[in-house]
């Protein structure tokens, strides 16, 4: 009881230090929101549910065997089953059996029926495994942006904290007389305008991290926050593989193209135990019964009486007439003499059902041929995701390096602008175009840059890669 309580204790100590850690990284947010998401837990109760259906399938082929009894007063006139008498009194008569039943050929189409449930689970398996494929891309999604949006936020806090300093620095030149005071007001207004812009970029970055913490269905935790990766864009990583090379990979690991061909599989199966109900059915039966009736009786013995038949010749004529002594018959002795048993063998033939079988079959056929195109689009789908991924993967890359040239440059001209404009060679103006341009060069650089990680996470996930930094 000691160790239960000290194993208890380091438990909860365990649990707490796990869950009080602030900093997560993008294969922990997965695996909490795999074990915590309803959708996946919903999906292993269906999937038992089916596992159960198979087993039952098996189940159904092994012989039946049921037991019952009767007890039963009849009233009136009345044959009894067991002394084979008329009685028109009220007569008790009891009966018990157990009988048994097994089909020994069905056209395989028990056999047929259980391959079909053992099709059906493994497909919902694989569609479980889809569903955590989806909901892990989901993650990484936010996970990506939220670090989009935390950098965005400090490139705003970042450009605000300039202008701020470009404030204070106008300030003491237009109270020197170098500048105008025009530029102050012109500098006030930019540093609202950016402020403005820190409060959205703060205000993305709350929501994406909601979004993330409603993925995972983490509600508990307060302090959370994600672990910035150290990202370094390599091209090669995309120009490694094909689209086709991604695509046969994708083929043999990913579940949604598993749980099509399972679905094809079992559709046949079905198909093939609809056919199987043409066939006869022969079927092996037997039963034991035995029963007790109130009418039954047991002759003990006889009593002899005189009878006069008449007289010959002036002689009487006298016969001893014997009547049997009867006792009711106990029950131990008719459970045992009433023992009936039967053996027998049943063939059914399906001559007529209201076209039952027909149907069956016919729609078999269109279910094998709507999960054939099931398949086929299922394949398709993949090739075009995939194929789209990649050259959303190539723009973004082409995209990230004419923005990290544009960075460059406008940093360049950015540095020159606020030279020129502490000296009171430019306006306000032209200052805020040059730092205007250099925001937008780094949004659209971060942008890409994140954009590419994600589409390279993809495709590294349907090559049947963990999805991590």
């Amino acid at each position: 009881m000691i160790k239960i309580k000290l194993y208890t204790v380091f438990l909860f100590f365990t649990t707490l230090c796990v869950f009080s850690q602030s900093n997560w990284d993008l294969p922990q947010c997965i695996d909490y929101a795999l074990k915590h998401n309803t959708l996946i837990r919903q999906s292993e109760l269906n999937n038992q549910i089916n596992k159960n259906n198979t087993l039952q399938s098996k189940a159904a082929i092994l012989p039946n065997l049921n037991a019952g009894l009767a007890h039963t007063y009849n009233f009136g006139r009345t044959i009894d089953r067991y002394t084979n008498t008329f009685a028109n009194t009220q007569v008790l008569s009891q009966n018990y059996y157990i009988s048994s039943n097994v089909v020994l050929w069905s056209g395989l189409s028990q056999y047929n029926n259980i391959k079909a449930n053992e099709l059906n689970y493994l497909s919902g398996v694989e569609s479980a495994k889809q569903n955590q494929n989806d909901l892990s891309l989901n993650v990484a999604t936010a996970y990506i942006n939220v670090i989009y949006c935390d950098e965005f936020l400090k490139i705003a806090k970042n450009q605000f904290e300039i202008t701020n300093l470009q404030l204070d620095r106008t300030t003491k030149l237009a109270d020197a007389g170098t500048l105008a005071k025009s530029a102050v007001f012109d500098v006030k207004a930019q540093l609202a305008t950016e402020e403005v812009n820190v409060v959205n970029a703060d205000n993305n970055y709350q929501i994406a991290m909601l979004t993330l913490r409603q993925l995972m269905n983490l509600d508990s935790l307060n302090n959370f926050n994600v672990v910035k990766p150290d990202i370094d864009i390599q091209a090669q990583d995309l120009l490694s593989s094909s689209v086709q090379n991604i695509y046969e990979t994708a083929l043999k690991n990913q579940p949604s193209i598993k749980s099509a061909e399972y679905n094809l599989q079992r559709a046949e199966r079905n198909l093939l135990a609809a056919k199987g109900r043409i066939s006869p059915t022969i079927s092996l039966n037997g039963s034991i019964g035995t029963g007790y009736s109130g009418l039954a009786k047991d002759v003990v013995g006889y009593q002899t009486t005189p009878v006069s038949l008449g007289t010959f010749s002036g002689t009487p004529i006298i016969v001893d007439q014997q009547t049997p002594i009867l006792k009711d018959k106990t029950f131990s002795d008719q459970f045992v003499d009433n023992v009936n048993k039967s053996v027998g063998l049943t063939l059914s033939v399906p001559l007529f059902n209201g076209l039952q079988t027909s149907t069956s079959i016919k729609n078999a056929k269109l279910g094998a041929l709507s999960a054939k195109f099931s398949q086929d689009i299922a394949e398709q789908n993949l090739y075009k995701t995939i194929a789209q991924a990649y050259a959303n993967a190539r723009a973004a890359l082409n995209k990230f390096v004419a923005s990290k040239s544009s960075v460059d440059a406008s940093e360049q001209s950015f540095a020159y602008a606020q030279q020129k404009f502490n000296v009171g060679a430019i306006s306000a103006f032209d200052f805020n175009t040059a730092k205007t341009r250099l925001v937008n060069a780094q949004s659209s650089l971060l942008q890409s840059k994140y954009d590419y990680l994600f589409k390279l996470k993809v495709l590294d996930f349907y090559q049947g890669k963990p999805l991590s930094f």
